[in-house]
Parts: structure tokens; sequence; C-alpha cells
């Protein structure tokens, strides 16, 4: 990967010729948490991605990765260690598949989240999402409703609607797939 993902966002910001307020208003925050993310002081939660590529008409990938590739992207296990994982703000980490993938439908990410480190605001944003427990457990409320997930259970749903999750085990990992757009 080149650059970081602040980095990324204030070249594409720029390169549209935008003002930090205009993206963050589009995005429902303030400016202020715009500015420490793009300046790296800040490490948004996937949620708060997909809500800036929307407000960039980019997709998420491309505030992950600019390589740019638009074939196959193959990820070996290796490449799946503690040190390649995304470490948010917001209590849990994440590796994004295939970021260097352009033109993608949708976005596959690998979570991790520990109990008593998930801080429980909820989530919402568009598009539609996928979760399958690899391992652990938790309780993924989507709306009004409140699942309990272990491992190979499944749920999938329209991000919009708000939605949060709580580990029950120590540790849950989990797949999450979203669509791009």
């Amino acid at each position: 990967m080149q650059g970081t993902i602040g980095k990324r966002i204030r070249k594409i910001r720029r390169l549209q010729d935008r003002t930090l307020q205009d993206i963050a208003g589009v995005c429902g925050f303030t400016k202020s948490l715009l500015c420490k993310i793009e300046a790296d002081k800040t490490v948004p939660p996937v949620s708060t991605l997909t809500k800036i590529a929307g407000a960039l008409d980019v997709q998420v990938s491309n505030l992950l990765d600019d390589s740019g590739n638009d074939g196959n992207v193959f990820t070996p296990a290796a490449k799946l260690s503690h040190k390649s994982m995304t470490v948010t703000d917001k209590g849990y980490s994440f590796f994004a598949f295939a970021s260097e993938r352009r033109g993608k439908n949708m976005q596959p990410y690998l979570f991790v989240a520990e109990k008593g480190k998930v801080k429980g605001k909820p989530l919402s944003h568009p598009g539609q999402e996928f979760v399958y427990v690899l391992e652990g457990s938790m309780k993924y409320r989507v709306g009004a409703v409140e699942y309990t997930l272990a491992p190979g259970d499944s749920l999938y749903f329209d991000s919009i609607e708000e939605h949060e999750l709580k580990p029950v085990t120590a540790k849950v990992v989990y797949l999450g797939v979203f669509s791009e757009k």
C-alpha cells in the first residue's frame, strides 16, 4: 500500500477541489473529525470509510490502497498477520481483502473484535452487508432485532439500518462483506 488512509482521502478530496467542510457535511460528521482522519490522528471504522468513499464518489478500496489492479487478487494466508490488520479507534481491527482491486461490487473484510474494547455506537451506511462468524461469538443488532452469532452463523442485511456488535467471547473473528455502492 502506498501512503496512508488519511493521505489518500486528502489526495482524492483535493483532486476533486473539495473542502473538508464539504465532505464532512455530506458524511454527517464534523470537519474536525475529517481533519483528524486526514492527518492520521484517528483511524476511522469501516462505516465511516464507507461514508467518506460515498461522498468522494469512489470505492472504499480506493481509500485503502491506490495501487490499482483490474485482474485477479490472490491473498495468501501468510499475509493475514496481526501486523497486516488496521486497528481502529472503535476497538476492533480489520484486514481489507483485495483492496488493490479496482471496479469491485463488494469489499470483503476480516474483522477481529475483543470483548470490552469495542465501543458500542450504532453504525449506519449505504449498501448491504454480509457477516460470517469464523471464531468466537457475538451479539449483532440490526434495527430492533438482536442476533447471537456463533462460528458458522451468518447474517445478511441492509446496512442503512442501524447495526452494532458486542463480542460475547473474549475475541470474535468474522468475515464481513460490504456492497461497494
